[in-house]
């Protein structure tokens, strides 16, 4: 890097040869100005205003403009005679916490470079002083004919300065303060602080100028000839805010969606669990609810007589099979001999209403079962005796 100053640092009565180099550096993309009808570029000229003749730069000196008006002539000379003790050194006043300098006294960066070979021990010096007492140093130094304020610390191994602005150009913040008394509530706060903790933290090296890179893509556009589309325009952060809560908490809401963090997933609505399964692969059964008569002067009773009580029968293939009503045993009853017998046991249940109906059922249903374990134990027997006979043959 080129060095933009050749000086020393002023360490008490130790001297630290340096160069001074631009720490920082303009990406900014500058335009020309140009003539519409022809596309000439327009250029500024120096003239004189007395004569209205274009003088060159040698032509050029300073001078000082008076309250009245009046040209006062300072050459280049004069300004050799002062007395700028930092003209050519880093003058080091003090060293002070960090926290002591006031960011708005903050301008240009640069970067300290030890100057020849005799400089690095003294450098080196300073440097590891200054990163064992966790200070900076405030110093004086003149640039570009005038003495400035300085402020030295430690950037990795290097010692950077940023130039400070002297103290009486910093501007006292009278009438930028919200008048009148505010009120903030403590939800309020809690919001905020929500939105500051989902925001957190930031890689600095990951930030960019997006509209530079907008400029450079439009431009090159442009250069090869390029139809260039207008971008959508986004939702601008502008208006008023109507309610501050509503305002915070979809704040962090949104903040929360740009980091992948949408919180707990929701319940699937299409009918499936999570392991892929549909809900109705489970058999499940539901009693189901007697429902009063809509015919008036009608009692309760009756309608108990038509609506059967549920009655439950095994079947040959060992499922059991949940009945209630007439008709629902009729739908719900296997294609077999025992389970027809039920449905017309069911059936006469249903018929005879009330209690009856329920006793009919329970005996209908028994004698069934009876008659089926009595079947089923005889064909049992038979087939246990045919066994015993082809073992003994």
């Amino acid at each position: 890097m080129r060095s933009i100053w050749n000086g020393a640092i002023s360490f008490g009565l130790v001297s630290i040869p340096i160069k001074l180099v631009n720490a920082t550096e303009n990406h900014a993309i500058h335009f020309r100005q140009i003539h519409l009808a022809d596309g000439g570029r327009i250029r500024y000229r120096k003239v004189c205003e007395l004569d209205e003749e274009e003088v060159s730069g040698g032509e050029i000196g300073k001078a000082y403009e008076d309250a009245d008006g009046t040209m006062i002539p300072i050459t280049d000379e004069d300004l050799a005679q002062l007395p700028l003790p930092t003209a050519k050194t880093i003058e080091i006043v003090a060293f002070v916490p960090a926290d002591q300098i006031d960011p708005l006294q903050m301008d240009a960066a640069y970067y300290l470079s030890a100057n020849g070979v005799p400089a690095a021990k003294p450098y080196t010096l300073l440097r590891e002083a200054l990163k064992r007492s966790n200070k900076v140093a405030v110093a004086k130094y003149a640039l570009r004919g005038r003495e400035r304020l300085g402020m030295l610390r430690v950037v990795d191994d290097v010692i950077a300065m940023h130039g400070l602005l002297w103290p009486d150009e910093i501007r006292a913040p009278e009438g930028v303060a919200p008048e009148g008394d505010v009120t903030v509530r403590d939800a309020e706060l809690d919001l905020a602080d929500a939105l500051m903790d989902t925001l957190g933290e930031v890689d600095m090296d990951s930030l960019h100028d997006d509209y530079r890179e907008a400029v450079e893509e439009l431009v090159a556009a442009k250069a090869s000839g390029e139809d260039v589309r207008s971008a959508a325009s986004g939702e601008t952060g502008g208006g008023k805010v109507i309610d501050l809560i509503a305002a915070l908490e979809n704040s962090v809401r949104a903040a929360k969606k740009s980091r992948g963090e949408d919180g707990e997933a929701e319940a699937d609505d299409d009918g499936e669990d999570e392991d892929g399964t549909d809900d109705g692969d489970m058999a499940e059964v539901h009693p189901i609810k007697k429902t009063a008569s809509r015919t008036s002067g009608k009692s309760s009773g009756k309608t108990s007589g038509k609506t059967a009580k549920k009655t439950t029968h095994r079947t040959p293939t060992g499922k059991t099979v949940t009945r209630s009503g007439d008709s629902t045993a009729k739908k719900s009853a296997p294609k077999s001999t025992g389970a027809r017998k039920s449905a017309s046991t069911a059936k006469k249940s249903a018929a005879s209403g009330g209690s009856g109906a329920s006793g009919g059922s329970r005996s209908g249903t028994k004698k069934a079962a009876a008659k089926k374990s009595t079947s089923s134990s005889g064909g049992t027997a038979k087939k246990t005796a045919s066994s015993r006979k082809r073992a003994s043959a």
